[in-house]
């Protein structure tokens, strides 16, 4: 096992420059020296757990932080293939999305959602929203061993 506190890797696959941005900026105003790989898209984010493509040397990320609202593939598709693959399934993944539907909550706990979270409005909520997030995955609970 990793020792508590040590720097992870965290995929996010965020479409939204601005909210890629604001998770970049919080990582850095919290001080989170975790490393932070983006994939733009679903597909993106396919070939980057997959390791394809120009993705074919990426890391295997401990944490993943999914938008639901992607294009090419949405998040729904996406934790399905993550949570149905072996290789993947035991990675957490927090959805980090606008959407507060129920039905939204629902279908991704039932694929296997770790945890649900709904990005909020206020920049400053933001913040605090990936501070908390890190310090639950970083700090808190114990990770697989890579």
């Amino acid at each position: 096992m990793r020792p508590p506190g040590e720097a992870i890797d965290v995929l996010l696959i965020e479409d939204d420059p601005g909210d890629e941005l604001i998770t970049r900026e919080a990582f850095e105003h919290n001080k989170i020296a975790n490393n932070l790989h983006v994939a733009h898209d679903g597909q993106e984010g396919l070939d980057f757990l997959f390791r394809r493509g120009q993705f074919a040397d990426a890391v295997r990320p401990d944490l993943i932080l999914l938008d639901l609202n992607l294009p090419k593939y949405n998040g729904r598709q996406l934790l399905e293939a993550i949570k149905s693959d072996a290789e993947l399934r035991h990675i957490p993944v927090v959805v980090l999305t606008t959407s507060s539907a129920e039905e939204d909550i629902l279908r991704s706990y039932k694929l296997h959602a770790n945890a649900y979270v709904t990005k909020p409005v206020d920049l400053d909520q933001f913040l605090n929203a990936v501070r908390q997030i890190d310090q639950f995955f970083v700090q808190v609970v114990r990770l697989p061993p890579r």
